[in-house]
């Protein structure tokens, strides 16, 4: 199962983490800019394409993982969704798992549309054909089913948003119901029942969960809660987060969670006054994966 595919390219590399190549035109070295005519969709778009490509290569041997988020390829209309799907497959042509971030979640007639494009089929062909996506569960059950179908299907597996990494997720995710539980604990609980009939042979669900990175105490209350399921931890470098932040987060073999970390990888070239964005973002990425597994090393469970 596509779970297992993941776990075990994390341990062959001996890193769980996923690069976001959630990629602007302003993440760009202007000397690397001035090969295209940016002022142009099509131009932009071949720039961040041929950028992502020099990250995949750099990261090659380093991370196992890419995140792709749709909505900074939407912004270059055609061109742009073209450098979607030219930066996926090229991530897997060099035998990297695809997750696309595009937090889908409708009816389940447009859900079943949403899955179809990003994991399933269209008259029988696949489109994105991304190896896991992100959904938002606020629809209820109708909206995750077509979802849970094509994983079955195609063997796909998908991120539901639990708790969210940005700030104001407490506004309405925290918000407590009248059994006590809070929103983001109520889908958390729902998540572990959708996952069922996805668990693949290391225990873990293929259908996981969005866990933000800047809530370390509340993530480890969720990984105590839901033990089956896989967690997407977003909200590492940029946003805050660091390794001690969240260990609690993974199982205590270490394992059944992925780290995220996109602007501190993209803009790596800035922190360190070069426009070698490629050996910065890998220098970047082994920074991350030694401050991750230090902290996962020395952490103590009684």
């Amino acid at each position: 199962m596509i779970i297992d595919r993941l776990i075990e390219a994390i341990g062959a590399l001996g890193n769980p983490t996923v690069a976001g190549l959630d990629t602007r035109i302003e993440h760009l070295p202007e000397s690397f800019q001035k090969r295209w005519d940016i002022g142009t969709a099509a131009g932009a778009a071949q720039a961040i394409s041929a950028f992502n490509r020099s990250l995949i290569d750099a990261l090659i041997d380093i991370v196992p993982c890419i995140k792709i988020q749709a909505a900074c390829y939407e912004l270059y209309a055609e061109a742009g969704l073209s450098a979607l799907r030219d930066t996926a497959g090229y991530a897997r042509s060099r035998g990297m798992l695809v997750i696309a971030d595009v937090k889908r979640g409708d009816i389940g007639s447009t859900s079943a549309a949403y899955s179809a494009a990003w994991i399933g089929r269209c008259g029988g062909q696949p489109v994105f054909d991304a190896d896991f996506v992100t959904v938002n569960p606020y629809l209820g059950a109708d909206g995750i089913a077509p979802f849970l179908e094509d994983c079955r299907r195609y063997d796909k597996g998908i991120f539901i948003l639990v708790k969210t990494s940005n700030p104001s997720s407490s506004e309405l995710q925290d918000l407590r119901l009248a059994d006590g539980r809070a929103v983001y604990e109520a889908v958390a609980d729902r998540v572990a029942v959708w996952g069922e009939g996805l668990t693949g042979s290391h225990g873990y669900s293929a259908a996981g969960a969005v866990v933000g990175a800047t809530h370390p105490e509340q993530g480890a209350a969720l990984r105590r809660r839901m033990p089956g399921i896989f967690f997407l931890l977003p909200g590492y470098g940029a946003q805050g987060a660091t390794g001690a932040d969240i260990v609690r987060m993974f199982d205590r073999e270490r394992g059944g969670a992925i780290v995220n970390a996109s602007r501190s990888l993209l803009t790596a070239w800035r922190k360190r006054g070069t426009d070698d964005f490629a050996s910065a973002a890998r220098d970047e990425a082994i920074s991350m994966r030694e401050d991750i597994m230090g902290a996962l090393g020395r952490v103590r469970y009684h």
